[in-house]
């Protein structure tokens, strides 16, 4: 069922009550997953502190999908461009940790990275035969260490 106005309406809704203006686009992408898409002047106060607030706009909008709909759909929020340039710095971060693990012989860690971002280092170093990435910890504490092959 596509619920692609519903999804539309309950992230413009969100926006308003955050006082933000901007304009909101829906798609549904090949996995079946709705993809909206914000333009705005505030992209810094929507985007928050690593994505933070993004993150949580992302959460609190599926929730309220959900919550019309009577089913989980899986929800993604960009404004503007931030998911392609922070996907595009973190791929860095990965070659650059595998890089120096490589070089010292010993693991690198990589902390204070969300659950998305994580994945994000798991799958840019998984096709590289002489690494290995594991996520350790809990939580808020939870870090990823890029570790050369024994």
């Amino acid at each position: 069922m596509d619920h692609t106005e519903t999804v539309k309406k309950a992230a413009e809704d969100l926006l308003t009550r955050l006082e933000v203006t901007g304009d909101v686009s829906v798609v549904i992408d090949e996995t079946g997953a709705y993809r909206v898409h914000i333009e705005t002047e505030e992209t810094g106060l929507l985007i928050g502190y690593h994505g933070r607030t993004l993150e949580s706009f992302q959460i609190i909008l599926g929730i309220l999908v959900s919550k019309q709909t009577g089913e989980w759909t899986k929800t993604y929020v960009n404004v503007g461009d931030y998911r392609e340039k922070r996907e595009e710095a973190l791929m860095l971060m990965a070659q650059r940790a595998a890089e120096r693990a490589l070089a010292v012989g010993r693991p690198v860690e990589l902390a204070h990275l969300s659950a998305s971002e994580r994945r994000v280092i798991h799958l840019t170093l998984s096709g590289d035969d002489r690494i290995e990435t594991e996520s350790v910890g809990d939580g808020a504490s939870r870090t990823l260490l890029v570790k050369p092959k024994a």
